[in-house]
């Protein structure tokens, strides 16, 4: 049985200390290391032994009671969370640490609605128990109120191998089934862990278990237990499946894309068959690894469960699903922040430096790495300051080059309020195409949905196609930034095109103007990130507390008081709060907590502020213009966005 595990915490909370001791119970090494020691397994790279934090997701392989577990070590710093993100799509399980003594902190929170989010079952870890201050009751209090109320301490759940009285009851109560069968035929100590075990899968149950990563206390213990109450089922008949969770490039420059294989097997040499967007491709699988940390071995054959690194193929990104298993993954974790990258262009060619942030941006789709060709310049988006620092780091090891990055600036986006048709025409000499869609405001977070109410008596399926492949292929500009547009429902409801002179470009061209026709005409609004809070602070810094979240634009209910500390819950903007924690740290001399996760973007707090400061001229975008294109006499001539609609041919 092949089973992935995820472990998955807060920085800080031992879980690389809790790796090393895993790993080595289960034989896959031979010594145990240390963080402190910079020679832990799973954090080889230099930046993570030099740092003391994981950056990247790496996976080690054991064998423990004829099972294999691959287990996924993922980065527990907020500015890495998209990397860890990524890596929950595949994991069968996830084991979360905690810490016994700070307990349920921020990027916990943010770590378990991803989980939730993802639909992983869940295994809790209490961790550091050895340590002044450590409270394994207030923790578990903690993660019932603040995540789950189905958690149950298993640290002594089983004695002789039975489950205790109160096991049993815990069960009993989520299966009335099985009460009444206990009550009429007694306790069979298999139907209960067979029951149990579904509970944990379809995350009825939370188990949770307690000990000290650093002093190799109830390490092994809690691996005994999840190998027996973890199950998975892959057939490896059937139509080869699998799902992209990362990216790499080896030393040599060869693209390594990593699968977790769901269901059939593939072998070296297959003809690997996915789809693009609207292309069939068709690539030879040349070789297949899997990795044991930096590690590798080269396998002729994989199969469903397995995770494994192909060497072939060259179009396939992060999130893409293959076969049966064929929609894109959807991630929740988007950065806020952007970046220009500075470099000293006589040294480095544009091409060579583009070429460096293209394979970043493979390995990283949540850097959205630009070319803007109006300024020359490339741009990045980032989570936070630390992953620039390692940015930096990465491109000066891998590629030679010396760069920096600017401050980094609020990613703002827009939206319409009310819905509108957008025209847009397309007719210089020998070219013909005319698009007509309906514009509506979408739900926050929804980014831009498609449908189709166009016949094919108008338009044939192929040109409907492209339209809507335009509508995709590129972020669309807003009106008052030129920031990206969110939040739309597009409907296409008809359009035009002429047998001898649409072609290639035609529709792009026709497609943008009507978007950008539409936006003229309707009410548009700016866009801001918001971070999700919960602050607890002593009663007498609430006050100072208060005050700085009505000067940052924060929304919040009344605070929670309970005995002498104060619980605050809102939303703020990120651009008033993300450099706020040194400053609260400050005020409540260390002992307060400051949760932030990420909310969505919602109105802009000071949008009039931001439209002048950014000073955007939606009439000279050199990529969009709400002017259509007519012809007449054999020569085409412009007519204004507020025009166009009285020369529409198909209106």
């Amino acid at each position: 049985m092949n089973k992935t595990i995820g472990l998955l915490a807060h920085v800080d909370a031992g879980k690389t200390t809790f790796s090393e001791q895993l790993l080595y119970h289960t034989q896959s090494i031979d010594h145990r290391g240390r963080v402190d020691h910079k020679d832990a397994f799973l954090d080889s790279h230099e930046i993570e032994r030099e740092r003391g934090i994981t950056v990247f997701a790496d996976q080690a392989k054991m064998d423990y009671n004829g099972h294999t577990y691959y287990l996924i070590d993922t980065p527990g710093h907020v500015d890495f969370s998209a990397e860890m993100e990524r890596s929950i799509q595949v994991m069968d399980y996830a084991i979360v640490i905690v810490s016994a003594v700070e307990g349920v902190e921020g990027h916990t929170e943010t770590v378990w609605q991803l989980l939730q989010k993802h639909r992983i079952p869940t295994f809790f870890f209490i961790n550091k128990t050895d340590r002044i201050g450590a409270d394994v009751d207030r923790v578990i209090q903690d993660i019932h109120t603040n995540l789950t109320k189905n958690i149950y301490d298993f640290t002594t759940a089983f004695q002789q191998g039975d489950m205790t009285n109160e096991l049993i009851e815990f069960i009993a109560e989520r299966d009335e089934m099985l009460l009444d069968y206990y009550m009429e035929s007694g306790f069979e100590q298999q139907l209960w862990l067979s029951t149990l075990t579904s509970m944990i899968k379809s995350q009825a149950v939370y188990p949770c278990w307690s000990g000290s990563a650093l002093k190799d206390e109830g390490i092994r213990e809690f691996f005994q237990m999840i190998d027996l109450l973890t199950e998975t089922s892959f057939s490896n008949t059937g139509e080869f499946s699998a799902r992209v969770y990362k990216i790499r490039y080896d030393e040599n420059g060869n693209r390594l894309t990593f699968m977790k294989a769901l269901q059939g097997s593939i072998k070296v040499r297959d003809q690997f068959q996915y789809q693009m967007e609207d292309t069939e491709l068709s690539e030879k699988v040349t070789q297949l690894r899997i990795f044991n940390g930096q590690k590798f071995e080269t396998v002729d054959r994989v199969e469903a469960g397995e995770l494994f690194a192909v060497n072939g193929l060259s179009e396939l990104k992060i999130g893409d699903g293959i076969g049966s298993f064929g929609e894109r993954s959807l991630f929740h974790m988007i950065p806020t922040l952007k970046s220009k990258v500075i470099y000293d262009r006589k040294a480095i060619s544009i091409k060579e430096m583009w070429q460096c942030f293209q394979i970043l941006d493979a390995e990283d789709p949540a850097l959205f790495a630009q070319w803007d060709e109006h300024l020359q310049e490339i741009h990045i988006h980032i989570m936070g300051v630390v992953q620039l620092e390692v940015l930096q780091r990465v491109v000066k090891e891998r590629f030679g080059f010396e760069v920096s990055f600017a401050d980094p600036k609020i990613i703002y986006k827009e939206t319409i309020e009310t819905p509108i048709t957008g025209y847009g025409h397309f007719e210089p000499l020998k070219h013909y195409a005319e698009v007509h869609l309906r514009i509506e405001p979408g739900e926050r977070g929804s980014g831009i949905s498609f449908s189709n109410k166009c016949h094919v008596h108008d338009l044939s399926v192929g040109h409907q196609n492209l339209i809507r492949h335009h509508l995709f292929e590129r972020d669309h500009h807003g009106l008052l930034t030129g920031s990206p547009l969110t939040d739309v429902r597009v409907t296409l409801l008809t359009g035009r095109a002429h047998n001898k002179h649409t072609s290639g470009g035609d529709f792009r061209e026709a497609t943008y103007r009507a978007l950008r026709q539409g936006l003229e005409k309707t009410t548009n609004i700016l866009l801001e990130p918001y971070y999700d809070f919960k602050i607890k602070v002593d009663i007498d810094v609430m006050g100072r507390v208060l005050s700085d979240l009505q000067q940052a634009s924060a929304t919040f209910s009344p605070p929670e008081m309970t005995e002498d500390k104060a619980t605050i819950i809102g939303k703020v903007p990120v651009a008033t709060f993300m450099h706020y924690s040194t400053e609260f740290a400050s005020i409540t001399k260390g002992k307060g907590i400051l949760n932030l996760m990420y909310g969505g973007y919602d109105h802009c707090h000071n949008q009039e502020e931001v439209i002048q400061q950014i000073g955007y001229n939606k009439d000279a975008d050199p990529d969009y213009t709400s002017t259509s294109i007519f012809c007449a006499k054999g020569k085409g001539y412009k007519v204004p966005w507020d025009q166009v609609e009285d020369e529409m041919h198909c209106l």
